[in-house]
């Protein structure tokens, strides 16, 4: 007897299948499948419409699926708000951050969840732990800020990407969503977001990372996965595609380009 097709193959962190969302008339996912594999960074594409944000949104607990199965870690999951996504370690980077600029990184990055002893039903805020542990968390990621007490009204684009990255990661995330997270950033801070993606994937943390920028797309990630109309489109390794060929994707269109011997990335 011949072992099964995926036997070898080590079981997905997190998968969804034929997954399908209505809203009234409109079909916005039409029995799509997805899978995401410990410590990886899956790109994924698609044009405006495709299905990106709102199988994103499912993934992340805040909206729930017409039909189909979310599965966690080899458990089927269901989860009725982006809180009960968190308890299981997913957790989602908007692309609009959802910082509170008048406060400082380290009351953004603990917001909701300060550390401190619980009295008559609230928590003491400790605030001296929250600035150590603040200051340990960005540290061990990389993040360099002048200060924990800086406002985050006060940082760069690519500084704030970077405080509500750290504040997804602080609470032992096992996956990171991140939608659009270089879109509105100047060029040089692009770079230092990409690199602190890829210290994620070091740490254990698998990402999914939303993006139409191609660049993005082939410098990080390890997959990229196409939606487009609501439905699979494509899907396949970075080394087994091209740059080119994945925008076709996004447009509709099948098959490898002319130029994929100088576009292949290894």
């Amino acid at each position: 007897m011949e072992p099964p097709a995926d036997a070898g193959r080590e079981r997905p962190l997190l998968e969804a299948r034929n997954i399908s969302k209505f809203f009234g008339a409109i079909t916005a996912l039409d029995r799509v499948n997805f899978h995401l594999a410990r410590g990886e960074v899956l790109g994924v594409v698609g044009d405006n419409g495709a299905g990106k944000s709102t199988l994103m949104k499912i993934l992340s607990g805040l909206h729930a699926p017409s039909e189909g199965e979310i599965v966690f870690d080899g458990r089927p999951v269901r989860f009725t708000s982006p809180r009960d996504a968190r308890e299981v370690g997913i957790e989602m980077v908007y692309q609009d951050l959802a910082l509170a600029g008048n406060l400082p990184i380290y009351e953004n990055i603990y917001l909701g969840r300060e550390p401190g002893p619980r009295l008559l039903g609230m928590t003491v805020v400790d605030r001296r732990k929250s600035r150590t542990m603040a200051k340990d968390h960005l540290d061990r990621l990389k993040i360099h800020v002048k200060s924990v007490d800086q406002n985050v009204e006060e940082l760069s684009g690519g500084q704030q990407q970077a405080v509500a990255i750290a504040r997804a990661t602080a609470f032992d995330a096992r996956i990171v969503i991140m939608d659009e997270p270089t879109a509105a950033l100047a060029v040089k801070e692009v770079g230092k977001v990409l690199d602190l993606i890829k210290g994620l994937k070091e740490h254990g943390v698998s990402v999914i990372l939303i993006s139409h920028r191609m660049d993005d797309i082939f410098y990080v990630c390890d997959r990229v996965m196409a939606l487009f109309h609501g439905r699979n489109f494509a899907d396949a390794t970075l080394a087994d595609t091209t740059r080119n060929e994945v925008i076709g994707w996004i447009m509709g269109t099948r098959g490898h380009t002319d130029s994929l011997a100088h576009d292949r990335v290894h």
